[in-house]
């Protein structure tokens, strides 16, 4: 069955409008999910650096207008970004600019990323996944330019009855609540964690750590706040974080989670076990 597109045109369109605080799906990503999906990242990078992973470069794929990128430069990482919209890859390397930071910002796509193997210690990719025709592709890529030992950080949507209600019908159908444009979410393409932790271990990828997020109460354009996903059995967003045997994964809202390209001892795998309860959700 062919899926309904998604609104992707809209980061050309509006490209230029990525910090401007009355586009409510920029500033929502900016004040709410970001902060929440930050933090978890950089708790999860501080550790791999006591632990002795010190490297220092990331790439964000889908940096969009460089929300999350400028974060990463901020905390001290050399950061690359890619997208395949020129409109906000521009408003990106405008905002760096101004605001004293060195990112180097590249126009391609998630499904060809324009680098050789092996070429960042860390890949981002955020707010991604939910909008791409060949999820398999990206994270393959990923995998691909992922250094041996190195953290994926991934942020989607994952597919429930919550996120259909708060993601779709409150802030993008409803006329009283909506505040993002039409189709800039499709439902069906949301990816549930069993289904994002299939793909990633296909590609070489260790789960490390999932987490989830859900809105404390129906959101409005001024009021979201960001619920423990451990109350739910899948949350509305994930983050997480893995290992390849060699590589590693994150991901949000539904999922945040982190993986690592296979590169650890059966006693770390157990530690991480113990912490997660589990290493990849069983199917919904």
């Amino acid at each position: 069955m062919k899926l309904p597109q998604v609104n992707n045109d809209l980061y050309r369109t509006m490209g230029h409008s990525w910090w401007d605080d009355n586009v409510g799906q920029f500033s929502a990503i900016r004040f709410f999910v970001n902060p929440a999906r930050f933090s978890f990242f950089l708790r999860v990078l501080e550790r791999e650096r006591i632990s002795g992973h010190a490297t220092r470069t990331v790439l964000d794929v889908g940096c969009g207008g460089g929300i999350l990128a400028e974060e990463f430069a901020r905390a001290g990482f050399h950061v690359t970004g890619v997208d395949p919209a020129p409109e906000s890859i521009k408003t990106a390397r405008e905002h760096a600019a101004a605001s004293g930071l060195d990112i180097a910002y590249e126009t391609g796509s998630g499904e060809r990323l324009p680098f050789a193997e092996a070429s960042f210690d860390h890949v981002a990719c955020c707010d991604v996944l939910e909008h791409v025709d060949d999820v398999a592709g990206v994270i393959g890529e990923i995998a691909r330019v992922l250094k041996p030992g190195g953290l994926f950080l991934y942020d989607t949507i994952n597919r429930t009855f919550l996120s259909k209600l708060v993601v779709i019908k409150v802030m993008q159908e409803w006329p009283s609540t909506s505040f993002v444009e039409p189709n800039l979410h499709i439902w069906e393409r949301f990816i549930t964690p069993p289904e994002l932790c299939r793909l990633i271990e296909h590609h070489g990828l260790d789960q490390r750590e999932l987490r989830g997020s859900r809105p404390g109460a129906i959101p409005s354009p001024t009021c979201w706040t960001c619920g423990g996903g451990r109350r739910a059995r899948y949350p509305s967003r994930s983050w997480g974080e893995g290992s390849h045997c060699m590589k590693a994964a994150t991901s949000a809202f539904p999922t945040w989670g982190t993986r690592r390209r296979r590169e650890r001892s059966w006693a770390d795998a157990m530690h991480t076990r113990r912490q997660t309860g589990r290493r990849c959700p069983a199917s919904a």
